[in-house]
């Protein structure tokens, strides 16, 4: 009798814990997204320079959708069901992409690709890309970027941005919020450096016509 109430036991145990496992495993992912850094526009210059902006590239912890973590000098991690709509190095590249297009500027602003025929080509590399918890949130973004003259392929401009962004909470909601701040500031002084560099370069072309 007493083997028998055992096996039930067993039973009963081992069915709640497979209820528990699939309570943990449907779990549902929640997914983040940042605004667009400046509102669409439809403005052109004519006669203004083209500009293709390049892949971002990012090292492989950054080219998983998860949003990362550090905390102390040592440890780091993802949150599992906190994720980013698409990856980190994605989301820059767009937002390099509306803020030069939003300057109005230029005559086109597109993503590169083997068939465009740009003046100048922008591109990068994104390193950091965080929530950094020591002791205080915040939120830290560092990346290279590059421009390159198409038709003498120099280097023209080279910039590397880093900027810590504070959280007003503790919530993750907070954290995505701090790291669009963060992106909308190095978006922003990237797209003016630029401005300034190319009419520069073509006011010196205008005087030496």
């Amino acid at each position: 009798m007493n083997k028998k109430r055992s096996t039930i036991s067993l039973h009963l145990l081992a069915a709640a814990g497979l209820i528990t496992a699939g309570c943990v495993g449907t779990r549902p992912v929640h997914y983040y997204t940042l605004r667009p850094t400046s509102a669409p526009t439809n403005q052109s210059k004519p006669d203004g320079p083209t500009i293709a902006v390049g892949m971002i590239a990012a090292p492989e912890i950054l080219q998983d959708s998860r949003i990362r973590y550090r905390s102390g000098a040592n440890e780091t991690g993802s949150y599992e069901y906190h994720r980013w709509e698409s990856s980190p190095a994605m989301m820059v590249r767009d937002a390099l992409v509306r803020a030069l297009r939003a300057s109005g500027n230029y005559r086109f602003v597109m993503e590169s690709s083997s068939m465009a025929t740009e003046d100048y080509l922008l591109r990068g590399r994104l390193h950091e890309f965080t929530e950094v918890d020591n002791p205080a949130i915040q939120t830290q973004i560092s990346m290279h970027l590059e421009l390159i003259d198409e038709k003498t392929n120099r280097h023209v401009w080279d910039r590397y941005f880093t900027g810590e962004e504070p959280t007003s909470g503790k919530n993750i909601e907070d954290v995505v919020a701090s790291m669009d701040r963060n992106l909308q500031h190095i978006v922003a002084s990237a797209s003016t450096e630029i401005d300034q560099l190319l009419a520069q370069r073509n006011r010196h072309s205008e005087d030496t016509q």
